[in-house]
């Protein structure tokens, strides 16, 4: 090396952090001159420079750069493994715990006090308070993972996780008989990782809001998400990708329908579906895809079309899917019924199929009217119509009193009357309403003749809920994300994140006063935790102290019975931990 070289170019952190001193102390360079020189953010060599005059008050700051050789005994060989882990992790600017997590993913046993010791020691500063955001987007290291393997239970042994949060869920997996209907799937496995346990992968990576950005992100190496698919960790991107690649849409379908008979027998499918089509971009070559309006981007764009049926009590989706061409649209409808009495098992609890003016056309409501189902929807307001409503005497329209959010109510008028239209057999009720906030009025059509007025507007006021809330479960749960290198089918993807969502729905129903809140607020509120995880005789979960800890723990006492087959069939138990 040129001697010039050993000052200008440091090849130590510690050594680097001394001659950007010198340079701003003794040579009066300037803080933003001196930072863009050895490659630090302005506001990161303020951080050294802050701390470097705290360490020369207390007269430790010649410690920092020279040391004096000193016998002793040798490190322990489990730091010498984790010191350059530890080094590559730091330098990505990852935390003490997420280091703790890929540490234990390897089995090197470390406490967080050593980890922050050797990190110290290598005179890295300590790490600025991150939004939720940054810490999602973090540079990956470039680590290896361990191989997937299912775990054995055979001793003892402990450590952290960073997303154990969403061990929550397991119980609600057990009680619905997901994992049985998983079981019975007909979708792949290989002799390394079974059925269930390639299914509860892709769960898990939806439960934890992954956004998947790249192959070997530090998520690979949480034993906690490991653990909720009965796994040591979850496997690499690349074998998301080929698994996807074996799965048919019929396997989706038949999935979809088994959970749609679970939902249906335990009441959590009420007497109304509310149908919506979502448009879901695709990031690839697209010629061979149709345009979709997208209302999130504002314009037509290649894409796929879904569809989705939502319950508005529960917020149980119970049926989707993503091969929806323009040419099909109107068909959907039925489609959908017939799935419904495919898993009703010989029932016909549903009443109502609520859905927007584009949704079907006048033929088709008459099929729906022929087989006995109420629908509700909203007609497509033209100019002719704009003038007739225009026109109608004052002394036709009548006033009502509807409930509307924060247990408030509002004041609408309307006009109901009888009328025909082109395609559809028989007499239909149109109920023109004002004063509903929008400059036109707006015109729900129904065959139910019977409704009040007020819960035929209330009725079709939860259908405008529902777009909002599948635009937020399609964003939360990064249905195709374009910043992914994990190529997951569309149809696949969107199947797992409505079982996700539905796992979501089934958790806030326990949870008091929360029973509403969206799937981002549950993640965040409940589900984004750390903790200690022992496993032993069972499986003891010790959840960081957080807000809403309480409820959570008081929620999940009530299936401190329940064992999980394949977690070697031990239990459960959440506690919270000792420190914050």
């Amino acid at each position: 090396m040129n001697p010039l070289d050993f000052f200008f170019k440091p090849t130590t952190i510690a050594q680097k952090q001394y001659e950007a001193l010198r340079l701003f102390f003794v040579e009066k360079i300037s803080a933003a001159e001196v930072a863009k020189k050895f490659g630090y953010t302005t506001r990161g060599f303020n951080t050294i420079s802050a701390d470097f005059r705290k360490d020369l008050k207390n007269g430790l700051a010649p410690e920092l750069f020279f040391t004096d050789k000193k016998k002793g005994r040798k490190r322990p060989e489990n730091i010498l493994q984790a010191d350059d882990i530890i080094i590559e992790l730091r330098k990505t600017n990852h935390s003490v715990d997420e280091i703790k997590t890929v540490l234990d993913s390897k089995g090197i046993a470390i406490c967080e006090k050593t980890i922050h010791n050797i990190i110290k020691e290598h005179g890295f500063p300590r790490l600025p308070r991150r939004t939720k955001a940054i810490k999602t987007q973090l540079e990956p290291p470039q680590i290896p993972a361990e191989k997937s393997v299912t775990i054995k239970f055979e001793q003892p042994e402990e450590f952290k996780s960073n997303s154990a949060g969403i061990l929550s869920l397991l119980p609600y997996i057990e009680k619905y008989d997901v994992r049985k209907i998983i079981e019975e799937s007909d979708y792949p496995f290989t002799n390394q990782i079974g059925r269930l346990s390639s299914i509860l992968s892709f769960i898990a990576l939806k439960a934890s809001n992954i956004r998947r950005y790249t192959a070997d992100n530090i998520w690979c190496m949480d034993r906690g998400t490991g653990l909720f698919a009965g796994l040591n960790v979850l496997p690499k991107a690349a074998w998301f990708t080929s698994y996807s690649d074996r799965v048919t849409s019929d396997m989706n379908r038949n999935f979809l329908l088994k959970l749609s008979k679970k939902w249906i027998s335990e009441g959590l499918i009420s007497d109304t579906a509310n149908l919506d089509f979502t448009t879901i971009p695709y990031w690839g070559d697209g010629e061979h895809l149709e345009n979709n309006w997208s209302g999130k981007r504002g314009k037509a764009l290649s894409s796929m079309l879904a569809v989705l049926a939502h319950d508005p009590d529960s917020g149980i989706i119970n049926y989707g899917n993503t091969y929806v061409l323009h040419k099909e649209e109107s068909d959907v409808i039925l489609e959908f019924l017939d799935f419904y009495r495919s898993s009703s098992d010989g029932r016909d609890d549903l009443k109502y199929l609520v859905f927007d003016s584009k949704f079907t056309n006048y033929e088709n409501l008459s099929k729906i009217n022929s087989e006995g189902k109420m629908f509700l929807t909203i007609r497509r307001r033209g100019k002719n119509i704009v003038d007739r409503i225009d026109s109608l005497p004052k002394t036709s329209w009548k006033t009502i009193r509807v409930e509307s959010s924060g247990n408030k109510k509002r004041t609408l008028t309307f006009h109901d009357e009888e009328i025909d239209l082109f395609g559809y057999d028989g007499k239909i009720r149109q109920t023109i309403i004002k004063g509903n906030g929008k400059i036109k009025p707006a015109i729900i059509i129904s065959n139910d003749f019977n409704l009040s007025t007020e819960f035929l507007v209330r009725k079709y006021a939860k259908r405008w809920l529902i777009e909002k809330e599948i635009s937020e479960q399609i964003s939360f749960f990064h249905l195709n994300n374009v910043s992914s290198s994990m190529v997951i089918k569309v149809d696949f993807d969107l199947t797992i994140s409505i079982v996700t969502h539905n796992l979501f729905r089934l958790f806030a129903q326990d949870l008091e006063r929360y029973e509403k809140i969206s799937d981002q607020s549950i993640y965040e509120k409940f589900l984004l935790n750390s903790a200690d995880i022992i496993l032993d005789n069972d499986i003891t979960v010790k959840l960081k102290k957080k807000r809403n800890l309480p409820l959570l723990l008081e929620t999940m006492n009530n299936y401190q019975d329940t064992s999980y087959k394949w977690l070697g069939n031990k239990k459960i138990i959440f506690e919270g931990a000792t420190y914050s």
